[in-house]
């Protein structure tokens, strides 16, 4: 393993690269260049697709087509069943403006200040370069939100598509436990994923991006799928899922992980759920859900959540043990990560939003993640050698959120070409939440964050929640950089490349 760390303009606008590729392993792949049909561009707004025309709008650089869908309305009938195909339609869809967010509760980012009972959201977005040709490479993204909240109308991938001319696709995918909910009923209805409907829209997602986007100028046989958070825990998924087989060429993780829990847990957790809304007692408790309101279900989902699970033949085996086996599908990999990834976290929970955390609470914290291991931890990271508790408690989260990537680096490293860094601009403004509590609170503004935090990164790669931060010229600079590494690995499963670091 090979470290490069990279200095723009002062030597605080650090982007660290870890290169991979001299640990035994296939050389990257090339670009695909196989033929997959004459269609350039769009030649004017209004695309056929299998399902009916669809009329998007010119931007200045790129084109867009908003809210187009690819799965029937998840409500009624279809809630908690596999994606269901749309029902054609005829004359021309206008698709100039984002569908529906899917169903989540309020949260405290831009846009999300009120809940949505949605369930007629499964939609995508399609951003074309304006110097698009046939067999344009595909970047398909998979928003964060911790698979409660979020949307892909969140990410304007427009510097993007306008640097790297690669096609851009950002998909809506069920969320909470309209996503998420496992019980045996269900397994009984249905064998692909039960404990994983918004994972089944993802890939129903990529097979319409398989079908269709060529009609746009981009190429089937040249996908990328990539992700933040949720969105990088849902593409290791999708690399351990047999119904994910060749729907993408190579796959990017930002600042997530590869683990799925078990059904059980996932039983458990949704058996908690159904006598949270008042269905457990009810003689067909799946009739009795299906009967309940969305706002019902999200108000009981507050109380006890269901996080996705295994479940089925789409989803029968942890990714984690997975990548360890290399019974995966295997393609480039290129993995992120913030180099204060849990700084957010402390923050959110308990330094500013929260209680600051107390010596007391720090220990007990420790020893309840760590177990056997927590006077190893403890030792290591004593609350003598931080200011605060909470910071304390911030470097040990962040300690093992390096470690288990490096872990998994190494692990994937074995089987597939795999590319990783750290981004470790510890100056830059923070996403567009923190930095507008920022503005407003003397003690959000010099909370010790210890680097940048979980998001922000995004922002160097496009506007994310309608951002506008105050970068200054080398972080600029270092958002070109990143465009640069990613659009080559979206066109060739290699970052690497003329006139930037390794």
């Amino acid at each position: 393993m090979r470290a490069i760390t990279v200095l723009r303009g002062r030597a605080r606008a650090v982007l660290t690269t870890l290169s991979l590729l001299g640990l035994g392993i296939a050389a990257p792949v090339a670009a695909h260049t196989a033929q997959t049909g004459t269609q350039e561009r769009p030649v004017s707004t209004t695309v056929q697709t299998t399902a009916g025309k669809v009329r998007g709008a010119q931007r200045t650089g790129y084109d867009e087509w908003l809210g187009i869908p690819y799965a029937a309305d998840a409500a009624g009938a279809n809630r908690w069943r596999p994606p269901q195909p749309v029902t054609p339609w005829s004359g021309v869809r206008d698709a100039g403006t984002f569908s529906d967010r899917c169903a989540q509760n309020s949260g405290w980012d831009p846009g999300y200040e009120k809940t949505t009972t949605t369930e007629d959201c499964l939609a995508l977005n399609v951003y074309v370069p304006d110097d698009a040709r046939a067999r344009t490479p595909v970047l398909v993204w998979i928003h964060g939100g911790g698979f409660t909240g979020g949307a892909g109308q969140d990410t304007n991938p427009r510097k993007f598509v306008e640097q790297t001319g690669a096609v851009v696709v950002t998909v809506n995918y069920r969320l909470g436990v309209l996503g998420t909910l496992n019980l045996p009923q269900l397994r009984a209805e249905n064998k692909d994923g039960p404990g994983n409907y918004g994972l089944l829209d993802q890939q129903a997602a990529l097979r319409w991006v398989h079908t269709n986007i060529s009609r746009f100028g981009g190429d089937p046989k040249n996908v990328t799928i990539a992700g933040q958070s949720a969105g990088a825990g849902s593409v290791c998924d999708h690399l351990a899922s047999p119904t994910a087989k060749g729907l993408f060429a190579r796959a990017g993780i930002l600042s997530g992980g590869c683990n799925l829990q078990s059904a059980a847990s996932g039983q458990a957790q949704s058996e908690a759920f159904v006598k949270a809304v008042g269905c457990a007692d009810a003689p067909d408790q799946l009739a009795c859900l299906r009967g309940k309101s969305a706002a019902d279900l999200l108000t009981a989902q507050k109380q006890a959540g269901v996080a996705p699970s295994l479940g089925g033949s789409a989803f029968p085996v942890n990714p984690g043990a997975a990548v360890q086996t290399g019974a995966f599908n295997r393609v480039p990999v290129m993995l992120g990560q913030t180099n204060s990834e849990r700084g957010l976290f402390t923050f959110q929970n308990y330094d500013y939003l929260g209680t600051p955390l107390t010596a007391a609470q720090y220990e007990a914290a420790v020893r309840s993640a760590y177990g056997a291991n927590a006077g190893k931890v403890l030792a290591e990271y004593p609350l003598s050698a931080y200011p605060t508790p909470g910071q304390a408690w911030t470097a040990v989260q962040n300690g093992s959120t390096s470690y288990t990537r490096q872990q998994l680096i190494a692990t994937l490293s074995k089987w597939v070409p795999t590319y990783a860094y750290e981004f470790a601009e510890s100056d830059t403004p923070h996403f567009t939440s923190i930095f507008l509590i920022q503005q407003k609170s003397e003690t959000a503004r010099n909370f010790p964050f210890g680097g940048a935090i979980h998001v922000d990164d995004l922002g160097y790669l496009w506007d994310y929640l309608g951002q506008t931060l105050p970068y200054d010229d080398d972080q600029l600079e270092l958002s070109h950089q990143m465009i640069t590494y990613w659009g080559r690995f979206a066109a060739a499963g290699d970052p690497n490349g003329p006139r930037t670091p390794a």
